[in-house]
């Protein structure tokens, strides 16, 4: 009976044993993964700068073990968790493009890329990054449209004024509730401000002032004024109603979307102000 027990207990022992090596393994190859990830991460962003700024990084990125691993630091990373956090590379005259390949960092909650000279457009992946909590690409010469940010629900700063950016405001950023400094001034960007982003419409607070806005010539709505060309235009033609002897008014109205809407008016005289 002893020796019954004593190999059941045995039994269990082993299986919790397996049970505990699975579970090793699992965490292991999952900290593998990130580990890849994130070097994929930071050398394909290396790989797509250029200028001055890259020999810093050449002098200070290098060794051949991962900057979050205990045993190396590379400059402008910061790690938490053997996982690449930020990422701040400001005002280091960096040229060349932003890689996709800076959101395989998938806990990357801090992006710094400001101040630099850096081109082409902002890659879409970035707004899929869902640890963003501060994005500032600010003074560079980025274009192209601004991504969508419905999956980065984190993100409190967005910064990204002083580029060459066009297009419309996504919506997605009037969803972004902890969203609570925004700069897009002095870009290209044109169309209607998403309606919740500068105001709380439930509620009346006021999110974001013009300053967020200011410095894009296409762009109108609240809290900017709409520019004259997408107000209302009234031509009125008046003339004698054939056969009928009557005065007849009629009136094309232009709508912002140029469309003419005719209205016929008889022995009538109008006044007022038409809106949208």
């Amino acid at each position: 009976m002893i020796l019954g027990l004593k190999n059941t207990w045995n039994t269990q022992q082993v299986e919790v044993v397996v049970l505990l090596c699975v579970a090793l393994g699992v965490i292991r190859s999952s900290a593998q993964n990130v580990t890849e990830s994130d070097q994929l991460c930071l050398n394909g962003l290396r790989g797509s700068l250029s200028g001055d700024g890259v020999q810093f990084l050449a002098l200070n990125w290098t060794g051949s073990d991962f900057p979050c691993n205990g045993n190396t630091t590379y400059a402008g990373i910061v790690c938490s968790s053997e996982q690449v956090r930020d990422i701040d590379l400001k005002n280091m005259k960096l040229e060349g493009t932003i890689s996709s390949d800076v959101t395989q960092c998938t806990g990357l909650s801090y992006l710094d890329l400001s101040a630099n000279r850096l081109t082409g457009g902002i890659p879409q992946e970035i707004g899929q990054l869902t640890q963003l909590s501060i994005l500032n690409l600010s003074l560079n010469r980025l274009d192209g449209e601004i991504p969508d940010f419905s999956k980065a629900l984190y993100t409190s700063v967005l910064d990204l004024h002083g580029n060459r950016l066009s297009g419309n405001i996504p919506p997605s950023l009037a969803g972004l509730s902890r969203l609570k400094t925004l700069d897009l001034s002095n870009n290209d960007l044109s169309g209607p401000i998403p309606l919740n982003l500068a105001n709380n419409t439930a509620t009346g607070d006021v999110r974001f002032n013009a300053s967020s806005f200011e410095g894009n010539k296409g762009l109108y709505g609240y809290p900017l004024q709409p520019p004259s060309n997408h107000g209302l235009s009234v031509l009125a033609i008046v003339g004698i109603g054939l056969g009928s002897g009557m005065l007849s008014l009629i009136i094309f109205v232009q709508t912002g979307f140029d469309l003419f809407i005719p209205f016929g008016v008889v022995c009538c005289c109008c006044w007022g102000v038409v809106t949208n």
